[in-house]
């Protein structure tokens, strides 16, 4: 099969090789990839800053659309020759991937491949912090930091949706005004407001109740300032930065709840009951029309260097996905 691997080397660039098609073992499908998606992670991969868990493909790519072509001896469902969409631990950039069966989901319906690719990593990532652990509520108000990412239209969609309130920061006027387009509250510049302050104004005061986090750094003790009392702070990637002071007085003074999260280390069950969850309460939201992952670009396989190349620049509002 034909796939992208990294060469060794400072430059650490990537380049479209033959590789053996992997087979799948007991609980495993192999899939047909038709479409993938390009996030953060694989850049700190290729960068070698995020080895794989052990026992994943060291090919880049968390997630995948396309066929299931042969299961492991043991899978029900899905079965050769469905429709499918799923969270992966590596190998998504490649003709063919292996999947576990509990992490794939049916492609909703009216999507294409290029579509449902764009939603495993964000939607599964999203749901898993701002539902399972943070969970928000109906009239609650949410600040996501990204607000034009992959992560962050996917969060301004689903907790809209979902009857929250939703305020972004982003880095200028084109992204904090397609933020608005998608259910932002307001959308806040970064580079020319100070968010802490716009949000206390935008909440008489009070505060947030949820922030959504994936900057880091000096991020943090501004987040625990924007805060309300009782406000739940979710941190789920550091890309400024792994290090900030924290203020013990303000946690304590307003209970605050702190949790850090990652998703490609978790065991395939905890994946798969979040998949459940996506089912049972967001594929309607998708297959109505009322949220839908917003797509940046896409790039032929061959040339995923370009996709990562876009990602860094940050010019991207959306996804990024390879077309195979």
């Amino acid at each position: 099969m034909r796939a992208i691997t990294i060469l060794p080397g400072e430059a650490r660039q990537l380049a479209l090789t033959e590789l053996p098609t992997p087979k799948p073992d007991n609980g495993q499908v192999l899939i047909k990839v038709s479409a993938a998606g390009v996030n953060r992670p694989d850049l700190a991969q290729r960068a070698g800053l995020y080895p794989p868990p052990e026992g994943a493909s060291p090919i880049l790519g968390l997630e995948v659309a396309g066929t299931v072509i042969e299961t492991g001896s043991d899978v029900v469902s899905p079965k050769p020759g469905d429709s499918v969409c799923a969270l992966l631990t590596g190998g998504g950039y490649a003709e063919y991937a292996i999947a576990s069966a509990i992490c794939c989901l049916p492609i909703p319906a009216g999507f294409d491949y290029v579509q449902a690719a764009a939603i495993p990593e964000t939607f599964f990532t999203v749901w898993s912090n701002l539902f399972d652990r943070a969970k928000l509520c109906s009239g609650e108000c949410l600040l996501v930091h990204g607000g034009s990412s992959g992560i962050g239209t996917t969060a301004i969609q689903l907790a809209g949706a979902l009857g929250a309130r939703v305020i972004v920061t982003a880095g200028s006027r084109e992204k904090c005004d397609f933020c608005m387009t998608l259910g932002a509250e307001a959308a806040i510049n970064y580079r020319d407001h100070d968010f802490v302050e716009t949000c206390k104004q935008l909440t008489v005061g009070r505060g947030v109740d949820v922030v959504l986090d994936i900057v880091g750094g000096d991020y943090f003790p501004r987040n625990l300032k924007a805060l309300a009392p009782d406000g739940r702070l979710l941190q789920i990637a550091i890309q400024t930065g792994a290090k900030a002071e924290i203020n013990l007085a303000a946690v304590l003074m307003k209970r605050l709840t702190i949790a850090g999260s990652t998703l490609r280390a978790r065991d395939d069950e905890f994946k798969a009951a979040i998949a459940q969850q996506l089912l049972s309460q967001v594929w309607p939201l998708l297959e109505s029309g009322r949220i839908k992952p917003v797509i940046d670009s896409l790039y032929p396989l061959a040339n995923a260097a370009e996709g990562h190349a876009r990602m860094e620049s940050s010019q991207h509002i959306g996804k990024i996905i390879l077309e195979v």
